[in-house]
Parts: C-alpha cells; sequence; structure tokens
C-alpha cells in the first residue's frame, strides 16, 4: 500500500481550517502533521478532524506554538516534549506510532537573530534533538522526522543564498547540526526524488508577490531513515494552497512511501 505523510506549518490551525479540511479531502493524504498551531489543548479543533474520520493527537499553547498529528490509521504510543510527557518542549515536539512507523512532528525554533539568546536556543534545540532520536531510536528503525525545521539546507533551497548566507535560517553552524542528524541517519525525502531549485515551502508575508516572484526558502521538511528512503516513491511540495485567499506563509510538502 501507498502511504501518504504532509507536513504543514498553518500558522494558526483555527484560521486555516477551512484549507487544511479541503486539502485533506481534496488529495486523500493518509498523516497530516501540523505545526504552529497556535491554541491551547481545550480548544483544539479535534471535531474538525473526527467528522472526515481522521484521529488526532496534538499538544498546544496560548497563542504561540503548537503541534499535531493528524491520522487515518490509529495512533499509538504519544508522546510529547523531549521528556516525552509535555513539560520539556511539549508544544514543539510530538511523537507517535502510526502503523509501525515512528513519527517525530517538530516545530524548531526560528532563533530571531544571529548572536541573540534566541539563537543560541535553537542552536541547542537542535543538538538536543540529535540526541533525542541517538537515546530513543536506532537509524535501522522505520522513522520520520518531520515539521518545520526553520532552516534552508543548501543554496538551492533559498532565493538569494549568496546574500542570505549567514543569517537565521541559513547559518553554518544550523547546517552543522543539521549534517550531525544526517550523519546519525537520515534522509531528505525531498531531495532524494526532486533536483529542481526554486522549490519552497515557506514565503514572507512581508516580501509583496514573493510566491509570483518565487522569493521563498525550503524551511518544511520530511526526513526518514533508510527503510523508510529506500520506500519512498515521490515527494512535493503543493504551491497552489500558498496562492489561496488568506493562506499560512507555508505550505503542505508531502512524501508517498509504498509499504
Amino acid at each position: 500500500m501507498t502511504v501518504k505523510i504532509a507536513s504543514f506549518n498553518t500558522n494558526s490551525i483555527r484560521a486555516r481550517m477551512d484549507i487544511i479540511i479541503r486539502w485533506l479531502s481534496d488529495t486523500s493524504t493518509d498523516i497530516l502533521c501540523i505545526q504552529e498551531t497556535k491554541v491551547q489543548d481545550k480548544d483544539f479543533p479535534v471535531e474538525s478532524f473526527e467528522d472526515i474520520n481522521y484521529h488526532c493527537v496534538f499538544k498546544g499553547q496560548k497563542s504561540y506554538n503548537g503541534v499535531a498529528i493528524a491520522s487515518k490509521f490509529p495512533v499509538e504510543h504519544v508522546l510529547s516534549g523531549f521528556d516525552g510527557k509535555g513539560d520539556d518542549e511539549g508544544s514543539r515536539l510530538i511523537c507517535c506510532k502510526i502503523k509501525n512507523i515512528n513519527i517525530i512532528n517538530v516545530y524548531i525554533p526560528q532563533g530571531s537573530e544571529v548572536g541573540t539568546e534566541k539563537f543560541t536556543y535553537k542552536l541547542t534545540w537542535l543538538d538536543r534533538l540529535h540526541d533525542y532520536l541517538k537515546t530513543n531510536f536506532t537509524p535501522g528503525s522505520p522513522l520520520i522526522l518531520t515539521g518545520d525545521f526553520n532552516v534552508a539546507p543548501e543554496r538551492i533551497d533559498l532565493y538569494d543564498p549568496d546574500t542570505l548566507y549567514g543569517s537565521v535560517g541559513f547559518h553554518p553552524e544550523e547546517h552543522k547540526r543539521l549534517e550531525k542528524l544526517k550523519s546519525w541517519g537520515l534522509i531528505d525525502i525531498f531531495r532524494k526524488h526532486e533536483s529542481r531549485g526554486e522549490q519552497y515551502s515557506f514565503y514572507d508575508y512581508r516580501i509583496k508577490n514573493s510566491v509570483k516572484r518565487k522569493m521563498g526558502w525550503r524551511l518544511d521538511h520530511i526526513w526518514a531513515t533508510e527503510f523508510l528512503a529506500d520506500r519512498s516513491v515521490t515527494s512535493y511540495i503543493d504551491i497552489n494552497q500558498r496562492l489561496l485567499e488568506k493562506p499560512s506563509d507555508h505550505t503542505f510538502v508531502v512524501a508517498e512511501f509504498n509499504l
């Protein structure tokens, strides 16, 4: 069977529910990993997912952060945060098992500006993510790491790499940590199947006509261990959803696996 998995930073889930529900229905996506829900758990729109037969797990907070996973299949072994209990970065990391696949959905800190405490926090967060993987999983297990990484890995992944090199989102210290994650045993599924440039998942609201001008970044990722990477059949970015009325500043990234 083919399983379709997607990642989407909603930039407020309640503002994008019409887009999400319509997209899930139109694409028959099996698993959607969501970031930046910006909603407390008691206010999460779980009924909207249940109405179209999706199971949903989530961990959020008021106005900021928040992660969720919606799945057509039963969701098991749900943990949130680095501690598994939701008390340590719970609204930025949620982990579960679906059809014997370990799925980790993350919303990595943006980092603000190089040299600030927020940038150091981001680098530390990436280090902790590596340690989390190393402690709880093995590279031989079927595992997907997905979400908004807030880093463009390569020059091809943003519109002006020469000018933007060294800034937040395209800094050598961030790249060093992504390489550390890859070295542990992860493969960038999008780049496994797509070598073209100008393929972006994030377009800044502040840049006028950024989508049409192709002024974007590939910040949203689906990475997998070799076991699943070998079974991946395609990966793409659905740019059309970024052109809708009142969109998120991100759009859907999709990968399909033949299981």
